[in-house]
C-alpha cells in the first residue's frame, strides 16, 4: 500500500545502502531526497578516470548476484536492464609463490578435481562443506540479514533457535576449516573470505562460510564497464522513481524538536525538511557531529568500544603496457596470514610482511584502459586508526611492487604512468570514516544481529540509520539489503 501523499524523506549519503532505502522509499510514495557530500554518487563505490583509465574506487568483486537480481526485481526491473554480467572464469588466482599458484575453476566437478589433487579425499569434503555453506547462506540471507534486528525477540523464534547450532554461530571459522581440510593452501583459500569481515578465523563464526557459497558455488562476476555500473543504474532507477540527488551537499547538522528531527542543513547554509530521516552517512560522523548530544544513541566510550573491519591502503595504478601472469582478481599469499591477521585484529600496526590483492579489470574489460594498457587496483588490508603518513605509503608501495615484480617476473614500476594512493586520511576526509576503516563493523560474535548499533534512533522518532556500521553489516549486496530493511521499517510507521 502506498503511503500518504507528500511525506517527505532526506536520506543523508548516496552508497549503495542510501540509494537502496531511497528507491524503496520512493515506490512507496515518499517525495525522496539524497543529500550527498560528494562530486558524485555511490559513496566508497565512486568512480574516477585519469589518462583514459577508470578506476572504480572500491568495492571490486562481485558475489552474490540473487541479491542484484532480486532487488531490481522489486521494481519490474532485470540487471540486464542496466549492465551485462559476465561470470569468471577462473574465479581469481592464489599465489603463494613464484612456483605455486592456484587458479580457481568456476566449475564445480573442476574445483573439485582442483582440491582432489592437492589433498587426497578433499574434494569430497569440499562437497560437505559447501553444502553446509548452502544452507547457511540460505537462513543467514533469507532470513536473518532481512530482519531489522531492533530486539533479541525477533530471534525468539524454535526454528530460528534450533537452527542456531546448524548455523554454527558458536564454532570458529578456523575450526570449521581445520576439521575438513589438511592442506594449507587449501585452509587459505577457504578462509580468506572471512578475513574482511573484522576478525581472524580463529574469531569469527563458521557461520560466515555462507561467503564460500558466494564465492566458490554462485560464482565470482563482474560488470562490464567496472563496477560503478551498479551505481549507475542504481542512479537511474532512483530518478525514475522521482528521487532527487543533490551532489555537493554536505550535511552539518541535524536539528530536533520534541523527539522529532525537523531539518537537515548542509555546509553552503541550505536546509532540507522533512518528515523523515535516513542516515546513510558514517554512523559515528552523524552521531558525534550532526545530532544534538541528547538526541545521540551511543556514547564515545560505546563507539571506542566497538570492534571495526579493516581499513586499507590502495593504489590505483595505469600501466602503459600489458601484463603477464595476472587474472582479474589475484590473491598475493607469499607471506603469513596468520601474522598478517594478527597485525591487522590482535595487535594493530602497520604489518611487517603484508599480503596483498591485485585487481586487474583490464584483463576482462578492455574499456576501463587505453588499448595496449593495464589498470591495476592494489589492496593491502591494514588495521583502522592507524597513523597515515606520506612515507609509510611510499615505504609500502616500494615493499609491494618488490614482490610483485619479483613473483610475476617481470618490470612494472617503470611503466607506471599514473598512480594514486587512497588509505585512512582519506577514508577520513571522502566519507568521514570511523577511524578510517574501510569496511564497517566486524561481524563478530558479538555484533551480531540485534548486538550491532541500531537502525533505529532511540530518542528521534523519524530518524533510521543505514548501512555498514549498522544491520546487516559490511559489503554491498548486506548495504543493499540494509536500505531495504530500512524503508521497510519506515514504512510499517508512517500512517497510510
Amino acid at each position: 500500500m502506498k503511503a500518504a501523499k507528500n511525506k517527505r524523506v532526506v536520506v543523508i549519503g548516496s552508497g549503495f545502502a542510501g540509494l537502496s532505502a531511497a528507491c524503496n522509499l520512493a515506490k512507496e510514495g515518499f517525495e525522496v531526497t539524497i543529500l550527498e557530500k560528494n562530486s558524485v554518487p555511490g559513496g566508497r563505490a565512486r568512480k574516477f578516470e585519469a589518462q583514459g583509465f577508470m578506476f572504480d574506487m572500491g568495492p571490486s568483486w562481485y558475489w552474490m548476484p540473487d541479491v542484484f537480481e532480486a532487488f531490481f526485481e522489486k521494481f519490474g526491473k532485470k540487471v540486464s536492464d542496466y549492465y551485462g554480467l559476465h561470470r569468471l572464469d577462473p574465479s581469481y588466482q592464489v599465489i603463494f609463490s613464484k612456483g605455486d599458484k592456484l587458479k580457481m575453476p568456476a566449475s564445480m566437478p573442476a574445483l573439485e578435481a582442483m582440491f582432489e589433487s592437492i589433498e587426497a579425499g578433499s574434494s569430497m569434503n569440499l562437497r560437505k562443506f559447501l553444502k553446509e555453506a548452502a544452507y547457511k547462506y540460505q537462513v543467514g540471507m533469507g532470513v536473518f540479514v532481512r530482519k531489522p534486528s531492533k530486539s533479541i525477540m525477533e530471534f525468539v523464534d524454535w526454528r530460528v533457535i534450533s537452527s542456531l547450532f546448524r548455523l554454527d554461530m558458536f564454532k570458529p571459522m578456523s575450526k570449521h576449516v581445520r576439521s575438513l581440510f589438511k592442506d594449507e593452501r587449501l585452509r587459505k583459500i577457504l578462509e580468506f573470505p572471512v578475513l574482511f569481515l573484522g576478525a581472524t578465523p580463529e574469531k569469527t563464526p563458521a557461520l560466515y562460510s555462507l561467503m564460500n557459497h558466494a564465492d566458490l558455488s554462485l560464482g565470482t562476476w563482474y560488470p562490464m564497464g567496472g563496477m560503478y555500473q551498479i551505481v549507475d543504474a542504481m542512479v537511474q532507477l532512483a530518478i525514475e522513481l522521482g528521487v532527487k540527488i543533490e551532489l555537493n551537499q554536505e550535511v552539518v547538522q541535524v536539528d530536533s524538536e520534541a523527539g522529532v528531527a525537523t531539518k537537515a542543513t548542509t555546509s553552503d547554509g541550505t536546509t532540507y525538511q522533512a518528515d523523515f530521516f535516513v542516515g546513510a552517512a558514517d554512523y559515528h560522523h552523524i552521531e558525534t557531529s550532526l545530532l544534538k548530544t541528547t538526541d545521540k544513541n551511543y556514547s564515545d566510550q560505546y563507539w571506542e568500544g566497538r570492534t571495526m573491519a579493516p581499513s586499507c591502503l590502495l593504489w590505483y595504478l595505469g600501466i602503459n603496457k600489458k601484463l603477464e601472469g595476472l587474472l582479474h582478481h589475484n590473491l598475493f599469499f607469499d607471506e603469513d596470514l596468520k601474522q598478517h591477521a594478527t597485525e591487522i585484529y590482535e595487535q594493530p600496526k602497520w604489518p611487517e610482511k603484508p599480503l596483498f590483492y591485485v585487481c586487474a579489470p583490464s584483463v576482462t574489460d578492455a574499456s576501463v584502459a587505453p588499448e595496449g594498457s593495464e589498470n591495476l587496483f592494489v589492496l593491502m588490508p591494514v588495521a583502522p586508526g592507524l597513523k597515515d603518513t606520506s612515507e609509510v605509503r611510499a615505504r609500502y608501495f616500494n615493499l609491494i611492487m618488490d614482490r610483485l615484480e619479483k613473483l610475476t617476473n617481470q618490470s612494472i614500476r617503470t611503466h607506471i604512468v599514473f598512480q594514486r594512493s587512497y588509505a585512512h586520511a582519506d577514508f577520513v576526509a571522502d566519507y568521514h570514516a570511523f577511524k578510517g576503516n574501510a569496511y564497517g563493523l566486524a561481524n563478530t560474535l558479538m555484533q551480531t544481529a540485534f548486538l550491532k548499533p541500531s537502525l533505529k534512533n532511540k530518542r528521534l522518532r523519524n530518524f533510521w540509520y543505514t548501512g555498514q556500521l549498522t544491520v546487516p553489516g559490511p559489503g554491498v549486496p548486506p548495504a543493499i539489503i540494509s536500505g531495504q530493511v530500512v524503508a521497510e521499517e519506515i514504512l510499517k510507521s508512517s500512517p497510510n
